[in-house]
């Protein structure tokens, strides 16, 4: 029995053109049906079903922005591919607007094409699956109900209403930035400033006049008073993001502000007193700095009042989907689209490590729903936008790949030593040994 699937209608004007691209296609195992104009792929869409067009763009008197929408019209799942040798942004977008599946610029490689179709004809093999869509994402910022995130909102409820210093450790992206947003929405200052500054963009230099302010002459350039970020924040909450990138010297300074709640501007002959609460934050292990010399163990005391270490994404089981829905209604809405996420699709992207993170996901839900063929996220749409984001043709790694591949570059670099390597992972060397079994290393 003949798979529907794999009968195309080609449209192209010139002929050996088209006898190349049929002869491509019947190899490749297409029924194939090849018109050389306009009028002959409209009586053929007529009178025919086909779940995939190929369509030369410039032909006749119309042009294929004629045989997509006619090819769109009777049958509205059809995948319609467009070629030109002469495109240009007006003829790109108006196949984009028209619902075109994909664009080939001659001269193309006959391999590329072929995949492209492949690709269309897999899209419409999952035309049928189910939506995956969750219908019940709360109405926040932070999103995840995996059981690292819940313990870190008990931790939160408790710390947030008092006037606790606390310190986020995590990866970039986890969402810091949002956890201190939190900590001051559900605090007694709620109403009153929240002023992020990221340390680590400073420079040294600059950091004290920034976070304190200086007056008129100060220094080079200082044409004017400055009120710096504790000034501004008076009453409200700092945030200090990348807290461990600052320089040792101005780290004494820090403390002394912290304990003695004033501050004194560059130029000053008297400190300000201020009421502020500090929340910091930092991708860095802040004991093992203080270890190394390079933070101070006394301003890691003050700071470290109550700590909250967010987890990385991919210990985030069973948050992926619901982040997923998150983002995709979002850029929906803020692009105007109807995207929609398959099973195939969350699967893929749900085995995927995330390096980025939340962040790295939230990116990458913004460019499928922008990009993503007819709108499908799909597995084939996922694993591309992937690729394209790492620069490489590559597989997507699974989470036990990359704790396998953790494992081994830990094991290697300490020289087999197991209670060492247990020792850089964190993990107990009993653990150790059973995730070595299992990976078989």
């Amino acid at each position: 029995m003949e798979n529907v699937l794999s009968r195309l209608l080609v449209v192209e004007d010139d002929s050996s053109v088209r006898s190349n691209i049929v002869t491509c296609l019947e190899l490749e195992g297409f029924t194939v049906d090849a018109v050389g104009s306009t009028r002959e792929a409209l009586t053929r869409l007529a009178q025919e079903h086909y779940p995939i067009v190929l369509s030369d763009i410039y032909l006749d008197e119309r042009t294929g922005l004629d045989v997509l929408r006619a090819a769109r019209e009777n049958n509205p799942s059809c995948a319609v591919i467009l070629m030109s040798g002469r495109g240009s942004m007006e003829t790109v977008m108006a196949a984009t607007r028209g619902g075109a599946f994909d664009y080939l610029a001659k001269p193309f490689d006959l391999d590329d094409m072929i995949e492209k179709i492949r690709r269309a004809e897999a899209s419409l093999q999952e035309a049928d699956e189910k939506e995956a869509r969750i219908d019940d994402i709360p109405e926040t910022d932070m999103i995840g109900s995996s059981a690292g995130m819940v313990q870190i909102y008990k931790t939160l409820a408790q710390v947030a209403p008092t006037e606790a210093t606390v310190l986020i450790e995590g990866e970039t992206g986890t969402g810091k930035e949002l956890i201190a947003r939190m900590i001051h929405r559900h605090s007694r200052r709620a109403d009153k400033p929240f002023v992020p500054v990221d340390c680590g963009s400073i420079p040294p230099s600059l950091l004290e006049s920034e976070l304190f302010g200086a007056l008129k002459g100060s220094f080079t350039g200082a044409d004017r008073d400055r009120i710096g970020v504790f000034e501004a924040a008076h009453t409200g909450t700092v945030f200090l993001d990348e807290i461990g990138d600052i320089d040792l010297n101005f780290q004494a300074k820090l403390l002394r502000v912290l304990q003695e709640k004033e501050i004194r501007p560059l130029g000053a002959s008297r400190a300000k007193a201020i009421d502020v609460r500090v929340v910091a934050a930092t991708n860095k292990n802040v004991r093992q700095l203080v270890e190394d010399g390079k933070f101070r163990e006394d301003l890691w005391f003050r700071l470290d009042v109550v700590k909250v270490e967010m987890p990385p994404l991919r210990e985030r089981s069973g948050d992926i989907p619901l982040l997923v829905q998150k983002f995709m209604d979002r850029y929906n809405e803020r692009y105007g689209r109807e995207a929609v996420v398959t099973k195939s699709g969350l699967s893929a992207l749900d085995s995927y490590t995330w390096p980025g993170n939340v962040r790295q996901l939230q990116h990458m839900m913004e460019r499928l729903v922008i990009l993503a063929p007819q709108g499908r996220i799909d597995e084939a749409a996922v694993r591309e936008a992937i690729a394209d984001a790492e620069g490489r043709d590559a597989p997507v790694e699974t989470l036990e790949d990359a704790k396998a591949e953790q494992i081994k570059k830990v094991l290697a670099a300490a020289n087999g030593n197991k209670s060492k390597a247990a020792k850089i992972l964190g993990i107990e060397r009993k653990t150790l040994y059973r995730l070595i079994d299992r990976f078989g290393l």
